[in-house]
């Protein structure tokens, strides 16, 4: 099946293909400039730290709705052996087999491609068993420090968590931004919140990813405009899932990721932060969110931390 005209035509309206030259493999990081970090340093006042990383374990979010991303399989490799004969010093190591999208993580430009692309026009078949992801891979986003800043959609409107049936909208993200007084700046990496992470906290990981709200097919318009630079939010599937157009399946994914070249990020933990910005009254903070640089990577696990 085809994707629908509305699709490209928002698709048009979005693309930023050469934009910063035919070469680029970063998107709209490059927005992320050293001015840009200078503000971002200058909004830490408290040097409150809030880490929005979901911890990784076996017993994670993952449930098998999707095929290969598995959760975290810590194996002991060894343990207090004395390599060098005994009553030597001992050491203790550990290896790991996990989808990277596992838990809290960014997307890179190259998790998903429609009719045959990739960011910047690149062909899809670029992506192979061997080479990875040719173009665009993860290890290419290597600064991710900006300005970060809160939309709380759910506290703006007065709820602990938006319904399951919820299309966060331009008009939510804009609600948010007033209720939290500030305005989005290009270069500013955005997390928004639903609330609906607190369904796997609870300890409900089906209910977590089915249904969930997230981002409307509306919403990459209003992050172009901005000149975003990355979105991550608290959901498992990003946006709003079951789609609100039928059968046009992670549209915001190939809009955001394909044609605006914008990082994207899932399962951020934000209730934390959320409970500390309505504290602290301010909801903008230097965010670090820098990715483990896996070549050629589609995605990565990241723990990010907030400082205000």
């Amino acid at each position: 099946m085809s994707l629908p005209a509305e699709f490209h035509e928002i698709a048009k309206r979005v693309n930023n293909w050469g934009r910063w030259g035919q070469e680029d493999e970063i998107g709209t990081l490059n927005l992320i400039t050293d001015e840009v970090v200078k503000d971002a340093a200058a909004t830490v006042r408290s040097g409150r730290r809030v880490a929005l990383a979901l911890p990784l374990q076996q017993d994670g979010i993952q449930t098998g709705m999707i095929p290969g991303r598995v959760n975290p399989l810590h194996t002991m490799v060894q343990i207090n052996q004395e390599l060098f004969g005994p009553g030597t010093v001992a050491t203790s190591d550990d290896a790991v087999t996990m989808g990277l999208q596992a838990a809290t993580h960014w997307d890179a430009l190259t998790h998903v491609s429609h009719s045959g692309k990739i960011y910047n026009g690149r062909p899809a078949g670029t992506i192979t068993p061997h080479t990875r992801a040719r173009y665009s891979g993860i290890d290419k986003a290597e600064h991710i420090v900006s300005r970060g800043v809160l939309l709380d959609v759910a506290r703006a409107k007065g709820l602990d968590r938006l319904p399951g049936d919820h299309a966060v909208t331009p008009e939510d993200l804009d609600e948010a931004a007033a209720f939290a007084g500030l305005t989005v700046k290009p270069g500013d990496i955005v997390l928004v919140r639903t609330g609906q992470l607190q369904v796997a906290l609870a300890g409900d990981k089906h209910g977590y990813g089915y249904p969930s709200p997230g981002l409307s097919v509306r919403t990459p318009e209003w992050f172009h405009a901005h000149d975003v630079a990355a979105v991550a939010n608290d959901t498992l599937t990003f946006e709003i899932f079951p789609p609100e157009i039928e059968n046009l399946w992670l549209p915001v994914h190939a809009l955001d990721l394909v044609e605006m070249g914008m990082l994207q990020g899932q399962n951020w933990n934000l209730e934390n932060l959320s409970t500390a910005c309505a504290e602290a009254r301010r909801y903008a903070f230097l965010l670090s969110a820098m990715p483990e640089p896996f070549v050629g990577g589609t995605g990565t696990p990241v723990a990010p931390v907030a400082i205000l």
